[in-house]
């Protein structure tokens, strides 16, 4: 009577966790989730690709200011140059007085006061 019990207790209780098995396993396979477990694992890659690109960047960023340092010895150029000092330009001109007259040597044809 015992092993009767005992076989049909386990075959219960492998029909359960069998059940509760294929149960879990088709709500895995619904659109919902399949759509969430996908946009949740596109979401992990876009930050690891995120912080891999952040790394590259900062490591370009600190190999060009080596190399930079590295040129600058080699070359001997350690102090700023020297800038020329800014020219002042007027912003507007004034149009009515020119800066510079040009000597006319011709005479103007309309003008009647000339001796002829």
């Amino acid at each position: 009577m015992f092993r009767r019990t005992f076989w049909f207790t386990t075959g219960v209780a492998a029909g359960v966790w069998a059940t509760t098995k294929v149960n879990r396993k088709l709500k895995q396979l619904t659109p919902e989730h399949l759509a969430a477990t996908a946009a949740n694992k596109a979401l992990d890659a876009g930050h690891r690709l995120k912080d891999r690109a952040v790394g590259f960047a900062l490591d370009v960023r600190d190999n060009m200011a080596q190399r930079e340092a590295e040129l600058t010895d080699a070359l001997g150029i350690d102090a700023a140059p020297e800038l020329p000092a800014p020219r002042r330009h007027a912003a507007l001109e004034n149009r009515n007085q020119p800066k510079y007259l040009e000597a006319t040597t011709y005479s103007d044809p309309n003008n009647r006061n000339e001796d002829h």
